[in-house]
């Protein structure tokens, strides 16, 4: 691939046969510092992968970092926030790794981590969760959150396909929705004038409604079979290779019936096609139960269970946020929507410490493209003082580790932040929340990962 304005390192491609990732002693792989402190967590972080895989493979395997940008970077040195060259990188060596990055203000991209998965169709947003001994947190126990989140990536309303109030494009949609849709259309409430005014006149007598414009935002909610069952099957081929007891399908199905209900009807469809007796379902379970009761359906899944199949059951997504919080333990692997994981990764994330160290995958499985991330923003006003934590790119390049086969490396990973966090000795955010505690800068906290490995 020719570039215009960077040059790979030395080094070999990452490249995908049958399914399976060939990974080389050196391979390229593209990183994107980041924006706002991610300088200072990129520098951190690339020492401690550095190190990890030195330790573990005694000089046999090295990473060729290849530095591609986006986000403020990109836009100062090329004018553009997300320059094709970037976007080259991470399709020709499959796997890459990115810090926070800013999303401009105004026009153009809507976001350029959406903007990332999508062109690649990275439709796997993996998201663990697991609680780190010693980490400061707001609930009683903590350690009994350990699950992995299997998040839809490039469908649902994070498609993007929505339209301003008072705009044309919004006033066609509310035109053909009247038109082709008139029984639709009025449950749109205040989609005419003639509403607005009516309602003004009970709310705000004195006030004049003749000229007040129609203002409604429309957005389209995408959700499709194959979208949903290419998650589906991800989420289930993890569970098997990890040996993960369930599978809870999280969803709003019982009031977006023909999107979220559709997702958790396509997930049980596809998890009993697809995967036959290595699977129990909820929906075999209900049906059963109409047809020979109860108990014989208790006794089938039992049965199905004690011989080594996975659960696969479901949960409405306002009850699942509750349960995640008041009865963890039910919950192993998650398969949900776009929206619905957003909430669910971030609201998890704070049970077990917080975001900052929260890592993030966005995967393709078939095409072998990955790009780790940071889940959190870019806290500007702490930009260069190298005091933030760098957890969430470290524990996001021990998923990457993982991803390439390279256990060992990323097993010293999690043994290096085991050990810093027990030593006490580690970041402003969880320095002033432990009780003993002494703050250190961000570089000094991959020195101490690095120390106990």
């Amino acid at each position: 691939m020719a570039y215009k304005d960077i040059t790979p390192p030395a080094g070999e491609r990452i490249e995908i046969q049958n399914g399976k990732l060939n990974v080389p002693e050196n391979p390229i792989i593209p990183f994107i510092r980041g924006d706002g402190t991610g300088p200072d967590i990129w520098a951190a972080s690339e020492r401690v992968f550095n190190a990890a895989v030195e330790k573990a493979y005694g000089g046999k395997r090295k990473i060729a970092w290849f530095e591609v940008f986006a986000g403020e970077e990109a836009f100062k040195k090329f004018n553009n926030w997300l320059p094709d060259d970037t976007v080259e990188a991470f399709k020709e060596y499959l796997v890459g790794i990115k810090g926070p990055l800013t999303t401009p203000v105004g026009g153009g991209i809507r976001s350029l981590n959406v903007a990332l998965r999508q062109m690649l169709d990275l439709y796997v947003c993996l998201r663990p969760v697991q609680y780190f001994t010693g980490v400061p947190s707001p609930v009683k126990a903590p350690e009994k959150v350990e699950m992995v989140i299997f998040r839809e990536n490039t469908e649902d309303i994070y498609a993007g396909i929505e339209y301003a109030a008072g705009t044309p494009e919004a006033q066609k949609m509310l035109d053909f929705i009247a038109t082709e849709f008139p029984k639709d259309f009025g449950k749109i409430r205040f989609g005419t004038k003639e509403k607005i005014a009516d309602y003004m006149k009970l709310a705000s007598p004195d006030h004049n409604a003749e000229n007040m414009p129609v203002l409604v935002g429309l957005g389209i909610k995408p959700v499709s079979a194959v979208g949903t069952i290419r998650l589906m099957k991800a989420a289930i081929d993890y569970a098997l290779i990890n040996k993960r007891k369930s599978v809870t399908i999280v969803h709003k199905g019982n009031i977006m019936k023909f999107t979220e209900g559709a997702f958790r009807d396509w997930s049980y469809s596809a998890a009993e096609r697809i995967f036959g007796d290595k699977v129990y379902t909820w929906a075999k379970w209900e049906k059963t139960k109409k047809d020979k009761g109860e108990e014989a359906a208790n006794a089938e899944q039992k049965a199905a269970l004690g011989n080594g199949a996975i659960l696969i059951k479901d949960a409405i997504a306002d009850i699942a946020l509750q349960q995640v919080l008041t009865r963890p333990e039910d919950f192993d692997v998650i398969a949900t929507l776009n929206l619905n994981g957003d909430y669910l990764s971030d609201a998890l994330a704070a049970q077990v410490g917080g975001i900052g160290i929260a890592p993030g995958g966005n995967i393709n499985y078939v095409t072998g493209h990955a790009i780790f991330e940071a889940t959190h923003g870019t806290a500007p006003k702490y930009a260069g003082k190298d005091m933030v934590n760098p957890g969430s790119v470290i524990l996001s390049g021990e998923m990457m580790l993982r991803h390439l086969g390279w256990n060992e490396a990323a097993d010293l990973i999690i043994k290096g932040l085991n050990g810093a966090i027990a030593s006490k000795r580690v970041t402003y955010d969880f320095a002033r929340l432990m009780e003993g505690g002494t703050q250190i800068k961000c570089s000094e906290f991959g020195e101490n990962m690095i120390a106990h490995m």
